[in-house]
């Protein structure tokens, strides 16, 4: 199949619409199930590039949680903990059991429950039974793997009432090094942004801590390839093999660095005692739960504490998680990993990133202020890596 025609593009007045290859080759797609859209596919190609880079660098199964052309959530497979099966909402489920792949699309959902509403997902092997029935009951616009288990594929074929969009893509399918795109009639070409990210990269370390443990190693390597498929600018924070805040498509940087380290926050904040304890009505969704939390651990927490609207979603008034309360949570948070998709050009990111537990840092470096943000990270003893390389992605 050569060509495949799209109910429209971005948009549903903007027609007609379709992918297609040039030159008469193959599409390395099939479409199983379902009818994507342009949206589906730009997150579909993106995070399939996303996923299988994550597994040829750290060797393991890989999901993602795509969003308008960004990751809202990537992960390795890794093992969950009781709390993580918790604050993602599969504690119900035979989750120490979870396959690597089932469990690197838990987390990837789950960190950022908010932006993954309504995601498309890419998943570095084939989909098997336990991910499938993650997927299962998750609002999500599509999947795109290099296969599906006969269960899985039977599973997915059911949501949505058969519409969900389940593409299989060629695994072995090479770009040309030359990419093409237009923008209003001009044609744009680029080299392919084909950069390895490896223990090479992040190996000129410029402060005075020059130590980076091996999971410091893995999860700024993840944090540099998922910056490679987040509109810039970006930042992007990692610990234990997964994004733990994701900061998209500012114009700064520093809002950039706020964006996701108040997501980083906002994850590490839902796993405190108080949140774990909220009384949740029976029958109240995993939607409206993450709706509420949301509201809960931030500054407009009265939203759902007011009398008239507690009782709505809780069986009894919880107390209010004070601003102090937060701080003192927040200020166990430790061994996270922060990449930048290019410079710091001021030590203020260096402090916010610290707030949320930053320890380990790569970014470009070649800013006028470098000795500036350097001398942030030796006071609070962290250890940074200039990789000389940016990531922009547009």
């Amino acid at each position: 199949m050569n060509e495949l025609q799209l109910k429209y593009g971005c948009n549903p007045n903007q027609k007609p619409s379709r992918i297609y290859m040039e030159e008469g080759k193959d599409l390395p797609i099939k479409v199983l199930s379902g009818k994507p859209g342009y949206i589906n596919f730009l997150d579909a190609f993106n995070g399939w590039q996303l996923v299988r880079d994550l597994k040829k660098a750290t060797g393991l199964p890989a999901a993602t949680s795509f969003k308008h052309v960004s990751p809202a959530g990537a992960s390795v497979g890794l093992p969950l903990t009781e709390t993580l099966a918790k604050i993602y909402w599969v504690d119900d489920m035979n989750w120490k059991e979870f396959s690597p792949l089932a469990c690197a699309y838990a987390r990837a959902r789950g960190a950022d429950r908010m932006s993954s509403f309504g995601d498309f997902i890419s998943l570095s092997d084939v989909c098997d039974k336990d991910t499938a029935m993650l997927i299962k009951r998750e609002v999500s616009d599509g999947v795109i793997a290099p296969g599906y288990t006969e269960e899985a594929l039977e599973i997915l074929k059911q949501k949505k009432k058969g519409n969900y969009n389940v593409i299989e893509i060629d695994p072995d399918y090479v770009p040309a090094p030359l990419e093409h795109k237009q923008v209003f009639g001009v044609t744009f070409e680029q080299g392919r942004q084909d950069l390895a990210i490896d223990d090479e990269l992040i190996s000129n370390i410029v402060t005075e801590n020059k130590t980076l443990t091996e999971n410091a190693k893995r999860d700024l390597k993840i944090s540099l390839i998922i910056l490679k498929y987040t509109q810039s600018n970006s930042v992007c924070f990692v610990k234990d093999g997964q994004a733990i805040g994701v900061g998209a498509g500012q114009q700064s940087r520093v809002h950039c660095t706020r964006l996701a380290g108040q997501k980083a926050d906002n994850w590490f904040l839902r796993q405190s005692p108080k949140v774990l304890k909220l009384p949740f009505k029976d029958g109240i969704s995993r939607a409206e739960r993450d709706n509420a939390i949301d509201v809960y651990i931030g500054e407009e927490y009265m939203d759902v504490l007011a009398d008239g609207e507690w009782e709505r979603r809780f069986t009894e008034k919880p107390e209010a998680f004070t601003r102090e309360e937060k701080r003192a949570w927040l200020d166990q948070l430790k061994g996270v990993t922060l990449g930048s998709d290019a410079f710091f050009p001021f030590s203020d990111n260096i402090e916010r990133a610290h707030k949320s537990g930053v320890e380990f840092i790569a970014q470009p470096g070649g800013s006028v202020r470098d000795d500036d943000v350097i001398a942030t990270c030796n006071k609070y003893g962290m250890a940074m890596a200039f990789t000389g390389i940016r990531l922009f992605h547009h």
